[in-house]
């Protein structure tokens, strides 16, 4: 298949500025892969699509407050710094994005503060710089201090305190995204303790979402794109669990592509999973199938991007495109603050 084989259109008006509260109150289509049928829903009859010794995967990495605002030394420019992932925590070395990115060369200092800066050590993209801080302690805790919440573009605000906490899912636990795993973000913490009383094994995955998540794919070979690699841990406990499930004949039910990724990134054969840690650049596209997962919670994704096209090699790609245009007569709201789908 071609990139733009997976181009429609969405209003603007639909794309979420906020996110719906409480959590599962969101909009839910299911779409029966089998029946071709679809239904909206509200996101807490999730668990009506569940069934005792069933697995429910969860991303638990937590977003952190990615983007820092200083000015450059000598000319007080203001320069806004993307934190993305840290090289070296002995030496404070980031991989970060600067903008604008023509004011910022190698030497540059960017002042966050009077005392913290970085200074740029080698430039990567257009955009992209690596920088060592000056500070040696504790970073995360000025991160949190300074830092503001890495709203996607298509959100036109600036981030507020609640988006804290409402850009993260109930069950964040391990800092490392500079994106949601948006999947997530429906679930409440009544709702987790409804299913997992119901008899489903809750089992947690981490995979450290990068700004890769919301680049179009520009290529037209789908063969010839190249996704960023994230880093990723599957615990011994949950690759147990799941196996178990595989062999009882339940359901592994993923919560979002970043967990799809994982899993399908670490079968064996035989349709099982092994635990461990490492990176994983994995790209799945239609032909491809996903062996693992047998349900898909996920959100409504952007056009060209590799989440649909996922979407579309676990479900065929009519219906996944039916869906949409049935979301958008019913005025469904669209991507990281807005409605969601579970495909079964």
């Amino acid at each position: 298949m071609k990139s733009t084989d997976f181009k429609f259109s969405i209003p603007k008006t639909l794309v979420a500025q906020h996110p719906k509260l409480p959590r599962d109150e969101a909009k839910m289509m299911v779409i029966n892969r089998k029946t071709k049928e679809l239904e909206n829903k509200k996101f807490k009859d999730i668990i009506d699509y569940m069934d005792e010794g069933d697995c429910l995967v969860l991303n638990d990495s937590k977003v952190f407050a990615a983007k820092l605002f200083g000015t450059k030394e000598k000319t007080n420019a203001k320069i806004e710094v993307f934190l993305l992932r840290q090289l070296s925590q002995e030496e404070n070395i980031w991989d970060v994005l600067v903008d604008p990115a023509r004011k910022v060369r190698i030497g540059n200092r960017i002042f966050i503060t009077k005392n913290l800066y970085c200074e740029v050590i080698d430039n990567t993209t257009s955009r992209g710089r690596i920088v060592r801080f000056n500070y040696r302690g504790d970073f995360q805790k000025y991160i949190d201090k300074l830092g503001k919440t890495p709203l996607p573009e298509y959100v036109k605000r600036e981030p507020t305190d609640s988006d804290r906490e409402n850009y993260q899912s109930v069950f964040a636990e391990n800092i490392g995204s500079v994106a949601a795993s948006t999947a997530g973000l429906h679930f409440s913490k009544e709702l987790l303790r409804k299913i997992e009383k119901k008899g489903i094994n809750l089992l947690p995955v981490t995979l450290h979402v990068g700004l890769g998540k919301f680049r179009h794919v520009e290529v037209e070979d789908l063969t010839k794109h190249r996704m960023d690699s994230e880093y990723f841990e599957i615990p011994d406990y949950t690759a147990e669990e799941v196996n178990r499930a595989i062999e009882g004949k339940k359901k592994i039910i993923a919560c979002g592509t970043s967990v799809a990724r994982v899993l399908e990134a670490n079968t064996t054969a035989g349709r099982f999973i092994r635990s461990g840690k490492g990176w994983t650049d994995k790209f799945i596209y239609p032909p491809q199938t996903l062996k693992v997962v047998d349900k898909f919670v996920t959100n409504f994704h952007n056009p060209q991007s590799t989440m649909v096209m996922m979407v579309c090699a676990f479900s065929d790609k009519d219906i996944v495109m039916k869906a949409y245009k049935k979301a958008v007569k019913d005025k469904y709201r669209f991507y990281s603050y807005g409605d969601s789908m579970f495909y079964i």
